[in-house]
């Protein structure tokens, strides 16, 4: 009789019942979606990033999808962190896998009176968006750099207190593994790789930028080969977890994510395309694992 497939996660402090995450900014900020994430078979799921005061984000178009990839620049609008606040404690009060809050702001102060209004909702782990612009550093995101990246992860965590936090690191660096061992040394619990690729698209009849705001985000499968890429160097660099995130749009996609060296998976873009939900993935995952002899999730991790 073949093995039972554990499916199972420890991920600083949190216990999921698969690998997957929902990734921040997907599904929006209220509690009944990152609810619906659970019931789609989500292991933990995560809010989209709040900051201090409400957020409109930009003028629409701010989204293109198609089989390749996903472009967006929504701007991270959202209610701010009050209401915010209130999202997470519904959601809490009625999930029964791990919350993660996650927050942005653009100085160091912002992140800490942010930090201060979520860690009051008690979510099961604090994720820092660090890859929005800094305005004490003439605009440049704090994921560019090592101190300002370690600065805020430390004001953060000193807030925190026993929740754990992720921080999540933009691939738009020139040394992503600089960037990790910094939060590393200042407190992280984890790390989440990686946020959207910068890019850009263009329509050639009209002659102007698609995306209102010219410049966006790329997501989707188009990026997985960064994605992988980040979390093999990071996981061979810390000993803190990551939650590897970037393209992942099937079960093999995201045994190839725990082979580079993740803990966990986040699922992003895959929920916008047909036939892709948490379930699908998870089983995909399941069937390939049961075919291929392996019994647990650690069993995937590629050798060094």
């Amino acid at each position: 009789m073949a093995s039972k497939i554990d499916l199972s996660v420890d991920l600083a402090r949190l216990h999921l019942r698969n690998p997957t995450v929902l990734a921040s900014g997907i599904w929006g900020t209220n509690a009944s979606l990152l609810l619906r994430a659970e019931k789609s078979g989500a292991g933990a799921v995560t809010s989209k990033s709040c900051s201090l005061n409400p957020r409109t984000g930009h003028a629409n178009p701010t989204i293109v999808l198609n089989e390749h990839y996903c472009i967006n620049a929504v701007g991270l609008s959202n209610p701010g962190v009050e209401l915010e606040s209130e999202e997470i404690r519904e959601a809490k009060s009625n999930c029964s896998v791990p919350v993660i809050a996650s927050i942005f702001a653009h100085s160091i102060q912002d992140f800490e009176a942010v930090a201060q209004k979520i860690a009051e909702a008690k979510p099961d782990a604090i994720e820092i968006n660090i890859s929005c612009p800094n305005v004490s550093n003439e605009g440049r995101m704090f994921a560019c750099s090592t101190a300002d990246s370690s600065s805020v992860t430390a004001r953060v965590k000193d807030i925190a207190g026993s929740t754990p936090i992720f921080v999540k690191l933009s691939p738009n660096v020139s040394d992503i593994v600089s960037i990790a061992k910094s939060v590393e040394d200042s407190g992280a619990d984890g790390i989440i790789a990686i946020n959207t690729v910068s890019g850009m698209i263009i329509d050639a009849y009209a002659r102007k930028p698609v995306l209102t705001n010219k410049f966006g985000g790329v997501s989707g499968p188009a990026i997985k080969p960064v994605a992988l890429k980040a979390v093999y160097e990071i996981s061979r660099a810390v000993q803190i977890p990551i939650i590897g995130t970037g393209g992942v749009t099937t079960g093999i996609d995201a045994a190839e994510m725990l082979m580079a060296g993740a803990a966990a998976v986040g699922i992003g873009t895959a929920l916008s395309y047909p036939g892709r939900s948490f379930g699908a993935i998870v089983a995909e995952l399941e069937s390939f694992m049961a075919e291929n002899g392996y019994s647990g999730i650690k069993q995937l991790r590629l050798d060094e």
